[in-house]
């Protein structure tokens, strides 16, 4: 049976790893039907900043899920939630290696992004379980949105980063779906106003920094 304490180390561990470890995929980066078009210079600045973007983005679910799981009492929720956060590694993984490719890095302020997204987990743990997936319902909601936004951005040579964020998108919903089924409720307009406000905070900050 898992400890407090041992919880506590584990938490500790996914944090340093998706801060400062290469996160390693359990599935083959996505590529496209079609080879990339030669980038510009302006084309590649483009495409880090937004791929930094959803990179930060993936600092944040690690960091949800993982208080999420840390904070239930619920042993089949705290699997849920781990499951969850195991799958979303992917995505880290992938869009940092195609902040590698592109030559450019990851935001500078990613511990904070983690913080607080840790802390809005905690917090939606301690609220019972269909708040808690009530949360990762609309987050999945509002960042497949995002995504889909990006397909709209991304210059259109860069066919392996809109590969990239198409399967994101695809495998935000399936999360969505998968804690509706699980018993989520519907978040009050507030909280969910809240949550968009805080997430165009962190977008327009990890766009440029």
């Amino acid at each position: 049976m898992t400890t407090p304490t041992d919880a506590l180390f584990s938490a500790a561990d996914t944090a340093l790893r998706t801060l400062f470890a290469p996160p390693r995929a359990t599935h083959p980066t996505p590529r496209p039907a079609s080879p990339d078009r030669e980038l510009t210079n302006e084309d590649k600045r483009l495409s880090a900043a937004l791929m930094r973007v959803n990179h930060a983005g993936e600092v944040c679910a690690q960091a949800l899920y993982t208080a999420q799981a840390l904070s239930t009492p619920d042993p089949a929720l705290r699997a849920h939630f781990k499951r969850a956060c195991a799958e979303e590694t992917d995505h880290l993984a992938w869009t940092k290696r195609r902040l590698d490719e592109l030559g450019s890095r990851t935001s500078l302020l990613n511990p904070l992004w983690y913080a607080g997204a840790f802390g809005i987990g905690l917090v939606a743990g301690r609220l019972g379980n269909a708040v808690s997936l009530g949360f990762v319902v609309e987050t999945e909601r509002q960042v497949e949105a995002h995504l889909m936004s990006h397909m709209d951005r991304l210059p259109a040579g860069d066919q392996t980063s809109r590969a990239i964020v198409a399967q994101m998108a695809a495998d935000e919903v399936s999360h969505a779906v998968d804690a509706q089924k699980a018993g989520a409720m519907e978040l009050p307009g507030p909280v969910k106003d809240l949550m968009r406000a805080a997430a165009r905070v962190m977008t327009t900050t990890a766009h440029y920094v």
